[in-house]
């Protein structure tokens, strides 16, 4: 397969610390909170992430088939989803790493950049749809719960706006419950942070950011939280009376004081699991000598 062989060779070839000296140079377009968004020269059309996350190509497969089934289980609820396509990575060499390219969107059909072409009205009509969207994965997990339970990270810069449809962008993190079990583990996550400091990050990690994307009404103060980071917080009073209107009677409303608590504590954990990655790059390139395997983004607004 072609595509697979110019994956090798970028692999091969790919500096991650310094991606900018890469004889093959990615195009950084994105940066999540784990991994990085970019263009392959020779793989136009697509937008990758990179994952150097397994021992061995059974992990990486293992991960692929989680990752499959997320997707599809996401497309059951009702969600759509970019066109996409997976490649296990193994030159030789560990870890061995798993690729998602997804068909690459126009910039500005990202929510975050979306709604700077908006007016106020067009804005908040958006929202509601993306809680529209959201809902579908609770009603999903309603009809299915002893069997299957889905999370979403519903934020607003996963989300894309395409000729009228809404589709949901990030799913590289297949975080999933089936008979009331965790179906990802998250070790794999944690690695591009020192051994030494890897219970820091479990501690707050594991308990808090993987179990929130499973809570209606976390992911609902996550959606408004996130307003801060991208700069719009004049949003957030009008967005939380919207997410409120739109909240199931059972379930308790939200405040801005619980929203301004969120960030604070979000934007801690982040900052951490950043300032951790970025001085195990140190450590391993300066110090050691050795080759680092994630690609990390500079300094994030936040």
């Amino acid at each position: 397969m072609e595509e697979l062989r110019i994956l090798e060779e970028f692999e091969r070839k790919l500096i991650p610390h310094k991606p900018e000296n890469s004889p093959i140079k990615p195009r950084i377009i994105g940066y999540g909170e784990i991994s990085t968004i970019f263009k392959i020269p020779s793989l136009e059309g697509y937008a990758f992430k990179r994952l150097p996350l397994f021992k061995n190509r059974k992990e990486a497969e293992e991960y692929e088939k989680k990752y499959l089934m997320y997707c599809e289980f996401l497309r059951r609820a009702g969600i759509k989803l970019p066109e996409d396509k997976t490649f296990i990575v193994d030159v030789g060499r560990n870890p061995v790493s798993f690729y998602i390219a997804q068909e690459e969107l126009p910039k500005n059909s990202i929510g975050n950049k979306k709604i700077r072409e908006l007016k106020k009205k067009e804005i908040f009509e958006l929202f509601e749809r993306i809680i529209s969207e959201i809902k579908k994965v609770w009603a999903f997990n309603k009809k299915n719960r002893e069997k299957t339970e889905l999370s979403i990270d519903g934020q607003l810069s996963n989300w894309a706006i395409l000729n009228g449809e809404i589709y949901f962008i990030d799913t590289s993190t297949p975080l999933f419950r089936l008979n009331g079990k965790e179906q990802m583990d998250p070790e794999p996550l944690l690695k591009s942070a020192p051994w030494f400091l890897r219970w820091i990050l479990k501690l707050f990690f594991l308990d808090d950011v993987m179990n929130r994307y499973y809570d209606e009404r976390l992911v609902y103060i996550d959606f408004i939280a996130n307003l801060y980071k991208e700069k719009n917080s004049e949003l957030i009073p009008k967005t939380v009376d919207l997410v409120n209107k739109n909240l199931s009677s059972d379930i308790e409303p939200i405040s801005i004081k619980e929203v301004d608590k969120y960030y604070k504590e979000d934007k801690m954990i982040w900052t951490l699991f950043l300032s951790f990655r970025k001085f195990d790059r140190f450590l391993k390139t300066k110090i050691l000598g050795k080759r680092y395997e994630f690609l990390l983004p500079g300094k994030i607004e936040r």
